[in-house]
């Protein structure tokens, strides 16, 4: 889930982050078993639009000693996630997408900031939680209390980061699921004793103190400063991030060994949150793939050369891959730029144009190099300017009535939907994104249309309703894909069957 920067980003949130000092201080499963497709047209199998409830046993892409780096990758709500649980409920499609909108709403404010276009104006009204009591963390520490004020959300917002990996964390390591995104830089997890709050997490918090090799970071450490917002207790550095949809996690900035599959990364910096409340579900926290400082893209960078690529798989019962290394996408990936002049954290890349059924969508380039597209692995559905948008929409839409499809209601950000009770098999106009340097992402089949029933399928596309605000590449768009982001080569990449 992406940080949020909404108006004076450092001087609102500070406030929580000192607050919270004094307390501190006082202690796939392959393409969707589509039937086939071709140039202009791809075959979709309903069924497949609503997997069954079960984890198929080859369901695997996990680490391999070949890959000493790859992990595998689940839906968070899937049943191959270690985080299922046979009496607990997915998120409903209202609330995934509520909640995908202000994810959306959040980087657009960010890319705004950066770029001088700030023209988004929705801000939450503040509220106030109550003061918040409890024990020490540390010998010599005293207890205290604070009352932050924080952003209002919709009270709907779920946590839209919902592919997760598991890593190891500490000597020994202990194993925990987290949340990826390429849309923040820091890796946190909850921590123990968790002097203020702690949402609940399925597996046990992290316990510094079971950790040989843990150690805070110095305020005086340059480390400390390349935190978006910091602070200070006792010599030891604090950091706080505060996401769109308003949660938040604040803690000491810390240093431990970091596990990911096969591969031991030592001083690892990450935040030991001792302040946590949002909506992360079950996980333990999360894991930063920005271009930021703090990333493990960049903390990482002389390991594996700033290059890292995950596949998404076509369905929630099937598995993909987090893997690190300039060769972790395979030979195939189509790459073009990454405009590394647009800002930080986020991956820039230049869409040109837009291909339905294998015809080029008559839309001046312009509109793409106006906006600016960015590549993203937390928002659900694409993002795009409202012109582009609009004839992606009607070019669409042509040709499934033209093949006699039903029209249905839209359905929330969706609003070009059909109609396919009582149908087995669908054939979809394809849908292509085209980028600079000629690289093509042909999007799967199981990433054309969003499901609500069957009664209701929906393209999986939506209107930023204006010209001027970023255009996202969702997860939905990338499934199947390995998509590939090189700090070192400066390119993005997609490689076709990944997964």
């Amino acid at each position: 889930m992406a940080a949020s920067a909404a108006a004076s980003p450092r001087h609102g949130f500070l406030g929580l982050l000192l607050a919270a000092a004094a307390v501190l201080a006082a202690f796939g499963l392959g393409a969707a078993h589509a039937t086939g497709s071709s140039d202009d047209r791809a075959l979709l199998s309903v069924a497949s639009l609503f997997p069954g409830p079960a984890c198929p046993a080859t369901a695997e892409h996990g680490p391999s000693a070949a890959a000493s780096a790859r992990m595998r990758i689940v839906h968070q709500h899937g049943p191959c996630s270690p985080l299922a649980d046979a009496h607990g409920k997915p998120p409903a499609h209202d609330e995934i997408l509520a909640a995908d909108q202000n994810r959306v709403e959040s980087i657009q404010r960010r890319v705004s900031a950066t770029t001088g276009r700030d023209k988004l104006t929705k801000h939450a009204a503040p509220v106030q939680p109550g003061p918040k009591k409890s024990p020490g963390i540390h010998p010599g520490h005293s207890a205290s209390s604070s009352t932050p004020s924080l952003p209002a959300t919709s009270g709907r917002a779920v946590s839209t980061g919902n592919y997760v990996v598991t890593v190891g964390l500490g000597t020994p390591a202990s194993k925990y699921t987290v949340v990826f995104d390429t849309g923040s830089d820091t890796t946190w997890v909850q921590c123990r004793p968790c002097v203020v709050k702690c949402y609940k997490q399925k597996e046990p918090l992290f316990d510094p103190a079971k950790s040989s090799t843990y150690a805070n970071v110095s305020c005086t450490d340059s480390a400390c400063a390349d935190l978006d917002t910091n602070g200070c207790t006792g010599g030891h550095c604090l950091y706080a991030v505060q996401y769109g949809d308003g949660s938040y996690t604040v803690g000491f900035f810390a240093q431990d060994t970091l596990t990911i599959a096969h591969d031991a990364i030592k001083g690892f910096r990450f935040g030991c949150g001792e302040k946590n409340n949002g909506l992360f579900g079950k996980t333990a926290g999360l894991m930063g793939l920005g271009r930021g400082k703090t990333s493990l893209t960049v903390q990482a960078y002389n390991k594996y050369g700033g290059a890292f690529a995950y596949c998404l798989p076509a369905l929630t019962t099937g598995t993909g891959y987090l893997d690190f290394g300039p060769g972790s996408a395979g030979n195939n990936a189509r790459l073009t730029p990454m405009l590394t002049d647009k800002g930080q954290t986020f991956y820039y890349v230049g869409m040109t144009g837009i291909r339905v059924g294998g015809q080029q969508v008559p839309v001046a380039e312009s509109v793409f190099s106006t906006a600016g597209t960015l590549v993203d692995s937390g928002t659900v559905i694409t993002r795009l300017p409202a012109t582009a948008y609009t004839a992606l929409s009607s070019a669409f839409d042509k040709v499934m009535l033209a093949r006699g499809y039903k029209k249905a209601p839209g359905y929330s950000i969706l609003d070009t939907c059909y109609d396919f009770t009582g149908l087995s098999d669908v054939e979809l106009p394809t849908v292509s994104l085209v980028f600079q340097g000629g690289a093509c992402l042909d999007v799967d089949v199981s990433g054309i249309v969003y499901a609500i029933s069957e009664a209701q399928v929906c393209l999986a596309f939506a209107s930023n309703g204006d010209d001027e605000s970023v255009a996202i590449v969702g997860n939905t768009q990338q499934k199947t894909y390995g998509v590939l982001y090189d700090l070192g080569k400066k390119t993005v990449g997609f490689a076709p069957g990944s997964c």
